[in-house]
């Protein structure tokens, strides 16, 4: 089984939120709700060019292997969007400081996979195989660790890092 949270920053601090649920708080805020150790949704407002939703590890339409799991992904946009966020929330104007945080968010967020490039057989695969890779490769949860600490933002205390 792996690991389940959501988690609700409302600008100063990490409350935790029940799944699935939208916040209604005032903006900024971020929003992030990790399912099963494979898909970290993050949900963020004010969304700026984003569209306010950008996932880590696997995309929903990815992951079930489902066109109508979520929305197309544009890894891009989201990452200018994020990057929008992170110049909000830490009052940086600056648009070098901002377009190089959005290229070290973009290396986090993950993109919709053709469904010709999915390996439908990774339930057989041997285990090893996932001795080589890093933990953040592995466990959503830790690669989300990382993605919050790009954001400048302190980390869930029961995140696992």
């Amino acid at each position: 089984m792996g690991f389940f949270g959501t988690y609700l920053f409302n600008g100063h601090r990490w409350t935790a939120h029940p799944p699935a649920e939208q916040p209604t708080i005032p903006e900024p805020w971020l929003l992030v709700d990790i399912h099963d150790s494979d898909i970290a949704t993050i949900t963020y407002r004010p969304p700026g060019p984003g569209s306010g939703v950008a996932y880590l590890g696997d995309t929903p339409r990815t992951y079930f292997e489902n066109p109508d799991a979520s929305a197309p992904t544009d890894a891009a946009r989201e990452a200018a969007g994020l990057g929008a966020w992170w110049a909000h929330q830490h009052g940086r104007s600056s648009g070098t400081e901002r377009e190089a945080k959005e290229a070290e968010l973009a290396a986090y967020l993950a993109e919709d996979l053709n469904p010709a490039d999915i390996d439908h057989d990774h339930d057989d695969d041997d285990d090893d195989d996932d001795d080589d890779l890093d933990d953040a490769e592995v466990f959503v949860e830790v690669k989300t660790a990382r993605f919050l600490a790009a954001l400048d933002l302190p980390v869930p205390d029961d995140l696992p890092r």
